[in-house]
């Protein structure tokens, strides 16, 4: 049986969108759980406090985390339509390393997290192979 090559009938920016909507998916819910655990607080307290029914109540009743969970299954979704059409070669590093880097920058401004010229530095290399790998 001969597997064909889907890959042919896809251009760059189709390529750029599907993997597009990987990152930005997969960034927003990453930042949507952060949020939600940090606005939850500690689980070790709340189950000390509260036990393990505590602490999962806690978190399945906070609209953030399952707004979150929401949005890392759409990311999931999108990578497999994008490996439906793309060579793993390129959807996995460029979509993991570009979510790196917008995960920098949304933790930089929606979460308030201190992020160093040591990571700025990292994501501005990693760009640079993204860019290297594309071409």
């Amino acid at each position: 049986m001969m597997i064909a090559d889907s890959t042919a009938h896809v251009g760059p920016w189709a390529a750029a969108a599907m993997i597009a909507a990987i990152i930005l998916s997969s960034t927003t819910g990453e930042v949507l759980t952060a949020a939600a655990m940090k606005s939850i607080g500690d689980l070790d307290e709340i189950r000390a406090r509260a036990g393990m029914k505590g602490a999962i109540h806690a978190v399945v009743t906070c609209p953030k985390f399952f707004a979150g969970v929401g949005f890392l299954a759409l990311a999931f979704f999108a990578l497999l339509f994008a490996l439906n059409h793309l060579n793993l070669s390129l959807v996995a590093p460029a979509s993991a390393s570009l979510t790196l880097v917008t995960n920098a920058i949304a933790a930089k401004f929606f979460l308030h997290e201190n992020v160093d010229r040591r990571r700025w530095t990292a994501a501005v290399l990693v760009c640079i192979g993204v860019y290297f790998l594309a071409h």
